[in-house]
């Protein structure tokens, strides 16, 4: 017995350098995380900023805004920023006082802030207080909750106004690239559901879909947004079931108004009772929220299989 113990002892020993080393290094990753999202916010960079943010967070600023506690998405909270902090001339967070307190697997940190803001001649300076819980999600602290508490402003409230008129007028490239995935993604939707208005709607009326691995005899460009609709007028009456958004990732290029895109393609197909199963790549080009360019990629052998271009001429795609 005493033996037992005495090995359990040391093995108890052995971990505790480590559990501590964990609840160190775990610590300093909350941290930086608190420290990161002002840092982020002042410089802009709300793609870095959003991956901070869990799934769903829950938005507290109502000492400040008054309504109510809010839950939503990281990107809905890096548009709305993203709306107004690039408007400032300058924003400064300043954090100080982090305390944290941490399981393993969810924590807690608050942090006293003090927030600068400047548009021309008018300045803006808030003090309160941030608490924040956290999540370990694949190794990676995220917030899941995010609460401001005022304790007292100086200046006026009037930057905003100015800052949200300067954010507008350029906008930045987070938003064009949220505006980007949403013409594409709207795109593929209004497929899936037969929706063709939804479908007319996001296209530029110079619009031009290429498809440069086309089978023979299909068309490898389709020039003009009213050739684009009649190309795809059939779609609506050849296709069952489609899904083509369930896999679909997006591939940000340093142009924001530019996108790649891998999706599949699962659909019925009506006439020759056949499955089209595809996997497609997708070049984008997205200006104010239309599309001019698809450049589409796909494998000719099973679009011509499952519209039966073989045993017909392939019209009503």
């Amino acid at each position: 017995m005493k033996y037992i113990i005495g090995v359990t002892a040391m093995i108890v020993l052995a971990a505790s350098p480590l559990q501590a080393n964990i609840k160190v290094k775990d610590e300093a990753a909350i941290k930086t995380v608190v420290e990161s999202v002002g840092l982020l916010a002042d410089t802009g960079n709300f793609e870095l900023l959003e991956k901070l943010y869990a799934p769903e967070v829950e938005m507290d600023y109502t000492s400040l805004t008054g309504g109510e506690v809010e839950l939503k998405s990281p990107q809905t909270i890096m548009q709305e920023w993203a709306s107004v902090l690039p408007g400032f001339d300058l924003t400064r967070h300043e954090l100080s006082n982090i305390e944290v307190s941490s399981n393993g697997t969810t924590a807690r940190a608050t942090a006293d802030v003090t927030a600068d803001h400047f548009v021309g001649e008018l300045f803006w300076q808030v003090k309160g207080s941030y608490l924040y819980q956290l999540k370990k999600h694949a190794d990676a602290w995220q917030i899941t909750a995010h609460t401001f508490t005022l304790i007292e402003e100086t200046g006026t409230r009037d930057v905003f106004g100015l800052a949200v008129e300067n954010a507008a007028s350029t906008p930045v490239g987070y938003l064009v690239r949220q505006k980007t995935r949403q013409a594409v993604l709207d795109f593929l939707t209004a497929l899936e559901t037969k929706d063709m208005d939804a479908f007319a709607s996001v296209w530029a009326e110079d619009a031009v879909q290429d498809m440069p691995y086309s089978p023979e005899g299909f068309p490898k460009r389709v020039s003009g947004k009213k050739n684009i609709l009649d190309h795809y007028a059939g779609w609506p009456e050849n296709s069952g079931s489609a899904d083509f958004t369930s896999e679909l990732v997006f591939y940000p290029m340093e142009n924001p108004e530019m996108i790649f895109t891998e999706f599949k393609s699962d659909v019925d197909i009506v006439p020759t009772g056949r499955k089209y199963l595809q996997t497609y790549g997708g070049l984008f080009h997205v200006e104010n929220g239309k599309i001019k360019l698809f450049r589409e990629y796909y494998d000719p052998e099973p679009f011509s299989y499952a519209f039966g271009l073989n045993e017909s001429d392939g019209s009503g795609r």
